[in-house]
């Protein structure tokens, strides 16, 4: 009896493992449980676990891992795979070539860090887009960005903003902090309507004619800045993008080859981080996103 109690005990603690219970099952066709079964028929020992058993779902590889959805990883998505630039050599001549080949010099071998930072809370009455300044609260989320990243201890290589001026403030006062980091200004990088949004959204209605037009310099941003290091570059950079919440959500959606409709489902804070790191093979990967612990609570916002 008391190795019955400790069988049923063992099945509460498994939580409808079948694991467990077939490992009990085995044990008791031994006679384990106390219970020496010499001459009962196979079937009968085995019945006792027949309502343990149902009570199992079935299992199977299939059951329990997500099936794959849309398209393969597109190793050549910025155009920039080394195996596809032959310089018009055949294939035939490029695997004759040895290691230290045209072909193989041209090869990436530089990680690309690109940090993609939101501009900082701004004057939302503005009618013109010199109106459209940061707020005392702005200027102070930019300045706890620009801690932030200096206190990272990365050598940043280049430093790019939108043209836009709350871009354009947030990315000066976080220069402050990066002694040596020149500004670029970039009028790709303005905020716009890049592709619409799935699924809808009923506050935010832009017509055909804004997508076309912003999808299309979005699109042209995106090709320009995010991609693969050149063969040419030496060492792993460190790159930052100050810019707005729509670009940064369509070119983490590109980078990742998620469905770019899908952007507006992510939010970002106001002067968060938003880190891509691109390998020399064409892989990129997500390190942070909307990244703004670094402040404190009651200076988080998202407008």
């Amino acid at each position: 009896m008391a190795h019955r109690k400790t069988f049923k005990l063992l099945c509460g603690f498994a939580g409808g493992s079948a694991v467990l219970v077939f490992a009990a099952a085995a044990a008791d066709s031994r006679g384990y449980f106390g219970e020496q079964r010499s001459g009962e028929p196979a079937a009968g020992r085995w019945s006792s676990f027949a309502v343990l058993r149902a009570a199992q779902p079935a299992w199977t590889p299939a059951s329990h891992t997500p099936a794959p959805t849309g398209h393969a990883w597109d190793f050549n998505w910025d155009k920039r795979d080394p195996s596809l630039l032959s310089n018009g050599k055949s294939k035939k001549e490029s695997a004759t070539e040895g290691p230290g080949s045209e072909q193989d010099n041209g090869k990436p071998k530089a990680t690309r860090n690109i940090l993609l930072i939101r501009h900082s809370q701004y004057n939302l009455s503005g009618n013109s887009d010199k109106e459209r300044i940061l707020t005392p609260l702005g200027r102070e989320q930019a300045e706890l960005t620009g801690q932030r990243l200096a206190a990272l201890g990365l050598k940043y290589d280049v430093f790019i903003h939108s043209s836009m001026s709350r871009a354009t403030e947030t990315a000066n006062i976080i220069n402050k902090h990066l002694a040596g980091v020149e500004l670029v200004s970039c009028d790709l990088l303005r905020e716009g309507a890049p592709i619409e949004p799935v699924p809808p959204v009923t506050h935010w209605k832009p017509d055909a004619v804004q997508y076309h037009e912003d999808g299309a310099r979005i699109e042209a941003a995106f090709r320009r800045y995010i991609h693969r290091a050149d063969p040419r570059q030496k060492e792993d950079s460190y790159e930052i993008i100050v810019c707005h919440a729509n670009v940064i959500r369509y070119f983490v959606c590109r980078a990742l080859q998620f469905p770019p409709e899908g952007w507006l489902r992510i939010g970002l804070n106001n002067g968060s981080i938003t880190w891509l790191t691109i390998r020399p093979s064409g892989r990129v990967a997500l390190r942070t996103l909307g990244d703004s612990g670094f402040m404190p609570p009651d200076k988080l916002t998202r407008t």
